[in-house]
């Protein structure tokens, strides 16, 4: 029973996509007859768009990337990472929540 819903609405899809298909032809055929009318004068506009290069936007400037781990020196070479973890309290509009929050520091190891 499933598979001949499957099947029925596979068929209504391709016939309703062959219907679409005849419209659409239709009104292309009538746009390009408005557009070889339009197109005996030139647009000075759609010329100058199309010979303007396209600018580039930068996301990054590697000039001025900096890493994000504090501290940004380097602690030694037998230095170890200890760290702290608590549950705060916050309040927010929707009430007080509960979340972890975390301080880490260098040591030497």
């Amino acid at each position: 029973m499933g598979m001949k819903r499957i099947v029925m609405a596979a068929m209504v899809t391709t016939v309703a996509g062959l219907l679409l298909q005849g419209e659409t032809a239709q009104a292309q055929t009538a746009a390009s007859g408005a557009r070889t009318a339009q197109a005996s004068q030139p647009a000075a506009t759609d010329a100058s768009a199309q010979r303007r290069p396209l600018r580039r936007v930068p996301i990054y400037r590697p000039d001025h990337w900096e890493p994000d781990v504090i501290p940004r020196y380097n602690p030694g070479p037998n230095a170890v990472r200890a760290c702290t973890a608590t549950y705060v309290q916050e309040y927010r509009p929707s009430g007080p929540v509960i979340t972890p929050r975390m301080s880490c520091y260098w040591r030497p190891g």
